[in-house]
């Protein structure tokens, strides 16, 4: 377990002695179809091109359908925000994938095409990227993606064969092989980064539909969350709370790290603020920062996403504020 008094790194150095300081990104590029018009995203898609905009080392791993006109939005997004294309593949077969965004009010519910691009990620592809590709620190990857065989085996190769951190964001759907995905997927994992919602889920599958009931903060809370993380020998348990705040676990289930929820003066959506915070947070660790202040950092970039439509600000000049306030204060041990 790392902490904030710890200079260790659970990545190596490269031969040079030189840390890691890349993330690879392995998932679901596809477009929110909302009523307002067309938006890229997808979580992976959100947090490489966050990382891209703050200008850390990454490198993105999808498929999208050979020249069809939605594969063009997501490349000219991705191009827009800097990202690399050299790890998009492309599929003759399968289109781009698409959601249907239904929104009420500020919140919104998602209906996702199936059988398209992204289901079928390639390995021998991926392998060549990944070989031509700085050493990652970290391996960010969620649950969607693995929804079809194909794509399920190439993400789980890649993370068999990385000695990065393996941050999972899990991203719990219905269906019938939900809780089974979500606990492989855990098995994988080294930081599992949740929202409240998630959370109560995981812990109500491992001590029953009571846990449903109980109070955040409560006795049998603190044991849920102590037994979940040492059942999937979890590294840390970060939780994302929306107008309530955040917290971070560490190995133990202790809770190290916590803050309150911050006032947005008007919140279009929140689409893409968990993919925002997941992305801050990995860059305010990689930048050496202390795990409180880059949780608050990732905080209230989550807080700046839900101020304007869809999951990042097309303002490409607001990410040099964030830029600066990555690098402006004196280094700390990370992760």
């Amino acid at each position: 377990m790392m902490n904030d008094n710890d200079s260790s790194n659970p990545a190596p150095a490269t031969p040079s002695g030189h840390k890691p300081d890349a993330v690879l990104v392995l998932g679901e590029a596809l477009v929110d179809l909302f009523d307002s018009g067309p938006q890229a995203g997808g979580a992976p898609f959100n947090v490489a091109r966050s990382l891209a905009a703050l200008q850390v080392p990454v490198t993105f791993i999808t498929r999208l359908g050979d020249n069809d006109p939605w594969a063009e939005v997501l490349l000219q997004s991705a191009r827009d925000f800097g990202l690399g294309l050299h790890g998009i593949q492309k599929d003759a077969l399968h289109p781009t994938g698409t959601v249907q965004v239904v929104q009420k009010g500020a919140a919104h519910s998602f209906r996702i095409a199936a059988d398209v691009a992204w289901d079928y990620i390639d390995a021998a592809q991926a392998r060549v990227v990944l070989d031509a590709a700085p050493p990652p620190a970290f391996v960010y990857f969620g649950t969607l993606a693995q929804r079809h065989a194909v794509s399920r085996k190439t993400i789980r190769e890649v993370l068999c064969a990385t000695s990065a951190v393996r941050y999972l964001d899990l991203n719990l759907r219905d269906g019938p092989d939900n809780r089974r995905l979500a606990e492989e997927s855990l098995e994988l994992a080294d930081w599992v980064k949740v929202n409240d919602e998630e959370l109560v889920q995981l812990l109500a599958w491992q001590g029953g539909a009571s846990m449903h009931s109980e109070k955040w903060g409560s006795p049998a809370f603190q044991r849920g969350v102590a037994s979940l993380v040492e059942r999937f020998q979890l590294q840390r348990l970060i939780v994302t709370r929306g107008p309530h705040g955040y917290a971070s676990f560490d190995a133990a289930g202790h809770c190290e790290a916590e803050g309150a929820g911050i006032d947005v003066a008007q919140v279009v959506d929140t689409v893409g603020a968990g993919d925002g915070f997941s992305a801050m947070l990995l860059a305010a660790q990689l930048a050496g920062r202390a795990l409180p202040w880059s949780l608050e950092l990732a905080n209230e970039y989550a807080a700046a996403i839900c101020g304007h439509r869809g999951p990042m600000s097309h303002n490409l000049q607001s990410y040099a504020a964030w830029r600066k306030r990555l690098g402006a204060s004196t280094t700390c041990n990370a992760i």
